[in-house]
């Protein structure tokens, strides 16, 4: 390696190193602030927060590497235009191209280090994460009741507090319970209210005791005499003046932090679990559309006909001529019959409809997902194409105007790929454009910017601009 290419590159890893390291400072401490409600209040010791961290960080590499390079190259080439640095190379014959042939080599290989950490080591990041996460919810549940918010306390319990006090904070003030139903665990069918509470429990014990004072117990009624019986007598309601409420913690205080759940979403998949995985997606799709229309067609009965003279191009009737057959009253049930029939379907198209949405959803987040672990490797690329030839262009180094001008940059390629990735997730964008249109529209930036830096023209030429003015003029 020649000492021009050492000098640029090792500028250049200097500062990519330094950017690196602030960007990912500031990210993970706005990662502590969205996640402190799950961290904070939990006992939790500072190993497990940091390990919390330390798992989400990988997340961060699509947003911090794509900005690094585009801060680094503007400040290392707006710093060597500024110096005069690019004139001294272009007096001995350098051109630009040259003297970022380097710096192309080690983006190159960047960007092959940015796919397989995509594909490898985020989704598994992701699934440890998420791993933790859920375990963390569960730990000490006694610390778990926050105020101003519900608190999940095991499988059964969800409690609101407005205020807590005490040495230990045992004492709370407006309560609300949530229970939910043992047959039906997605049913709230309990709510207590309570005017004042305490919790109660020994240090060894796997009890938690929580007496409530003055408040009223509701309770949906459970029938099966019918949708009349249940309307006429929809909940219980009593008061109460001292309530007390046992909850068994041995499972939540067993709980292992390192436990391994069965977690899968289309984050914690790489590109040979995508594939096969969108496949069966799609095929999914597909078989429930047909099944779908064979049932529709089957309520419709024509298939009780399919021998009949009106499948084979007999005169079809119409649905008076047809009534006309039968009298007044066998005419209104027929109708009625049709009318219901119309209005189930009709139902279960709304539901199916529903259930379609869904799947095309999850089904488009996964093509997203696939389509994310290349975008990575090839926005490192071109952004580093936009970056270098305009550092050369506004000739200013240092951490001023590059990063400015950077951060416009990066914002404007970010926001569009967030717009078009939530377009894409509800269908009204493909999830290739959606993945890629961001790049797209950067890389005529970067060639156009090239091609300005390499002829020593500015990003604007405001001259040749109001010429042209004054020739309309005097024509």
């Amino acid at each position: 390696m020649k000492i021009l290419d050492r000098y640029i590159l090792m500028s250049f890893l200097k500062t990519f190193l330094t950017v690196f390291i602030i960007l990912m400072f500031i990210f993970v401490l706005q990662t502590i602030w969205l996640y402190i409600a799950e961290l904070a209040g939990k006992d939790l010791g500072f190993s497990i927060i940091m390990k919390f961290l330390w798992f989400f960080t990988p997340k961060l590499i699509p947003l911090v590497l794509p900005l690094t390079i585009l801060v680094t190259s503007l400040m290392v080439f707006g710093s060597f235009a500024e110096q005069y640095e690019f004139a001294a190379m272009k007096s001995t014959g350098i051109s630009l191209q040259r003297a970022m042939r380097s710096l192309t080599y080690f983006i190159l290989g960047l960007s092959l280090v940015a796919f397989i950490f995509a594909n490898n080591v985020i989704p598994y990041s992701e699934y440890k994460w998420q791993n933790l996460r859920r375990n963390i919810a569960q730990v000490s549940p006694s610390m778990a009741i926050i105020e101003g918010q519900f608190s999940s306390i095991g499988d059964d319990f969800n409690i609101k507090v407005n205020e807590k006090s005490g040495d230990r904070d045992q004492y709370l003030k407006e309560v609300i319970i949530h229970k939910k139903n043992p047959q039906s665990p997605s049913e709230n069918t309990t709510v207590i209210i309570a005017e004042t509470g305490e919790l109660a429990s020994s240090l060894d014990s796997n009890t938690l005791s929580l007496i409530l004072n003055k408040g009223h117990y509701y309770e949906d009624v459970q029938l099966k005499d019918g949708v009349q019986e249940r309307i006429n007598r929809p909940f219980a309601k009593s008061a109460f003046e001292t309530y007390t409420i046992n909850m068994d913690l041995t499972e939540l205080n067993d709980t292992d932090i390192d436990k391994e759940n069965n977690l899968n979403n289309h984050n914690m998949y790489n590109v040979s679990e995508l594939i096969p995985e969108i496949k069966r997606l799609g095929d999914v799709y597909s078989d429930d559309i047909e099944q779908l229309t064979g049932n529709i067609y089957f309520r419709t009965g024509f298939t009780q006909f399919a021998d009949s003279t009106y499948k084979k191009g007999g005169k079809q009737p119409d649905f008076a001529s047809v009534l006309a057959l039968y009298d007044l009253h066998q005419q209104v049930r027929i109708a009625g019959t049709a009318i219901d029939n119309v209005r189930s379907t009709m139902a279960a198209l709304g539901s199916k409809k529903q259930n379609h949405r869904q799947l095309i959803k999850t089904l488009n987040k996964h093509e997203i997902a696939l389509h994310e672990k290349f975008v990575l490797a090839f926005s490192c690329i071109i952004l580093f194409f936009v970056g270098a030839p305009l550092g050369a262009i506004i000739r200013k180094g240092g951490m001023g105007m590059p990063m400015v001008v950077a951060v416009v940059l990066f914002l404007t390629y970010h926001f569009i790929g967030i717009f078009s990735k939530n377009s894409a997730e509800d269908g009204t964008m493909h999830p290739f454009m959606a993945t890629w249109i961001s790049t797209f529209i950067m890389l005529p930036l970067g060639v156009w910017l090239t091609y300005r830096a390499t002829t020593d023209q500015g990003i604007f030429d405001f001259e040749t601009f109001f010429n042209r003015f004054r020739f309309f003029k005097k024509k």
